[in-house]
């Protein structure tokens, strides 16, 4: 059975992301400090065991040894409207590169576009989420490449398909990044990726906390960097965590979706400064302002139950 309290909330998005408004949170607190269980709604109890993995290392675990204090952040944008761009900017103080959620190039370019009016010197990170086949890539990524022309950072995951990623690299100039790759093939040789991609996007929670990523970093053999899953400043915390302690870090990291939140679970936030965060341990203090009703507790509490009695911890 699960051995820690349970505290669930229902945290409002300034906009929507994702395909949602709120996003559901369970914390608890372990011997090393606070820590967070969240998993997407939709999630089945073999992938939701994968993060609760990570949520008890981080309750239960210190944390890795830190070669570094400070930790660079990339603004992150949903796929929005182009009147929203100035606003979600100004939550990532100081950030140049600038992570954006795309569909294809004829209807986010203006997105790019609008980036650059309030942030001229700006690159780009372009998540695809393996949307496009390989036809649509080449097309996307070289209208990119053309009208954008020493702005794009790199593409991250812009085919599932690992033959239409690796023909993909002959074919554009792009760096290719690899996010959902990653997690389709952990019951594989992950140094495989290396022959598909030039970096390597790791998440905290969905790949089963920091000892799991720090093992799997190593094997993959790519320069990484670390984004979050759309976590409370506790989750983010861990992954900040797991930044610090990498030697191989690429550049900006993802670790700034906090502040897509209308309000997170501590009135001591992590804070955006200069384009960098630095690291904390965060207190949830905010709790009982965005618990969620008992059914929702309830629901939470029995997917946890169903990991345990599946054997999947």
């Amino acid at each position: 059975m699960f051995p820690y309290e349970l505290s669930v909330v229902a945290l409002p998005l300034s906009t929507n992301f994702r395909g949602v408004s709120f996003r559901e949170v369970a914390l608890f607190e372990g011997p090393a400090g606070w820590s967070e269980f969240s998993p997407f709604i939709e999630y089945d109890s073999k992938e939701s065991a994968i993060w609760l993995k990570a949520a008890l290392e981080g309750a239960m675990t210190k944390e890795p040894t830190k070669l570094r204090e400070e930790i660079g952040i990339n603004a992150t944008l949903p796929n929005t409207e182009v009147e929203n761009v100035k606003d979600l900017l100004s939550k990532f103080p100081g950030c140049k590169t600038v992570k954006i959620k795309i569909n294809d190039f004829k209807k986010d370019r203006e997105l790019l576009i609008e980036v650059l009016r309030h942030i001229p010197d700006a690159n780009f990170r372009l998540d695809v989420n393996g949307q496009w086949d390989f036809e649509e890539a080449v097309e996307n990524i070289n209208n990119y490449e053309k009208e954008f022309e020493g702005k794009i950072d790199y593409i991250e995951q812009p085919c599932l398909k690992m033959e239409d990623l690796l023909e993909l690299r002959k074919k554009t100039e792009s760096k290719i990044a690899v996010d959902e790759s990653i997690r389709k093939h952990l019951d594989q040789d992950p140094s495989i990726l290396k022959t598909v991609a030039d970096i390597a996007v790791i998440k905290w929670a969905p790949l089963g906390g920091t000892s799991s990523a720090l093992e799997l970093i190593e094997k993959i053999d790519l320069p990484v960097v670390i984004s979050s899953a759309l976590e409370s400043s506790i989750g983010i915390s861990h992954g900040l965590s797991l930044a610090q302690s990498i030697p191989n870090l690429y550049g900006a990291c993802g670790l700034g979706t906090a502040v897509l939140f209308k309000s997170d679970i501590t009135s001591n936030p992590l804070t955006i400064i200069d384009g960098q965060i630095k690291n904390k341990k965060i207190v949830p203090d905010l709790i009982d302002e965005f618990k969620v009703k008992p059914d929702r507790q309830i629901w939470w509490h029995n997917r946890i139950n169903q990991i345990y009695q599946e054997g999947l911890i």
